[in-house]
């Protein structure tokens, strides 16, 4: 080996030393680019879809320094500071997926964002309402984790009037909504009532599967319209129509970021 060898060698060394104290995980790296969660990383490394400098990585805790080149499938991959926030007024009748084997219709079909700008959390495809977008995949993990218990309210449409026992149970939760899950408790009242059916308005702190329309036909009330108001400190603008969207302003970023119990800093280290 001669001397430029032996630099270059040397040189390398020094890099994946650093890259051993200071870089960043790979799955972390990952999920800060916006294209996924940490746990999905993780199953795409060990698929070896992922490579670092043309070499295919499998271990998760493998670490990417500054200089370091990730692909992803063969795509380059990187950080981008201009995130991208969203606001979008789901209209009914789309899905919040990127892909569907029966090609329903898709909310990408009609927003104009990057491939990895991803919803935070989803709405079924009846509901409607506010949801929010980001390729900011750390905010996006930390505001759909139970831990920061962020308030989702909707107000839905319901058959039927709920009497007091009704009423007192949605409150206290506990229902049974099938498949072993229990209804978390809920804040809730009455908007109004009409014949034959009632608004409502609910607040829950959990996105899990169809819970709202779940619990509400446990007790005897289907939903026949469904709309999110409010996520976490963020309402649904009057005057955003349905298929509408806009662009987060910064200090609604910051008000999103302060409902997170590990600051976001920590989480992107």
């Amino acid at each position: 080996m001669n001397k430029k060898q032996m630099n270059t060698a040397d040189t390398a060394n020094k890099t994946d030393t650093a890259n051993e104290i200071t870089g960043e995980r790979m799955n972390r790296y990952i999920a800060s680019c916006g294209l996924c969660s940490r746990r999905e990383a993780d199953r795409w490394i060990t698929a070896g879809r992922v490579s670092m400098n043309g070499e295919a990585i499998q271990e998760p805790g493998v670490r990417v320094g500054h200089l370091d080149s990730v692909k992803v499938d063969g795509k380059l991959i990187s950080k981008n500071n201009d995130k991208t926030y969203i606001l979008y007024n789901k209209p009914k009748g789309l899905l919040c997926s990127r892909k569907d084997a029966r090609k329903r219709p898709l909310i990408y079909d009609k927003l104009d964002v990057a491939p990895n700008v991803q919803s935070i959390g989803r709405l079924d495809m009846d509901s409607e309402g506010l949801l929010l977008l980001t390729d900011d995949g750390a905010l996006a993990q930390e505001l759909m984790h139970p831990r920061n218990n962020i308030a989702r309210q909707y107000r839905a449409r319901i058959v039927g009037q709920p009497d007091f026992e009704t009423l007192a149970k949605l409150r206290a939760g506990g229902i049974d909504m099938g498949d072993g899950d229990k209804s978390d408790a809920w804040e809730l009242v009455v908007s109004s009532e009409s014949k034959g059916h009632s608004w409502i308005t609910l607040t829950i702190h959990r996105g899990r599967w169809r819970e709202v329309r779940r619990t509400l036909k446990a007790v005897g009330h289907e939903v026949r319209r469904l709309m999110r108001v409010r996520f976490g400190n963020l309402g649904l603008d009057i005057e955003l129509r349905p298929g509408q969207w806009r662009s987060l302003k910064a200090k609604e970023i910051q008000s999103l970021q302060r409902l997170i119990k590990t600051p976001i800093k920590k989480i992107n280290q």
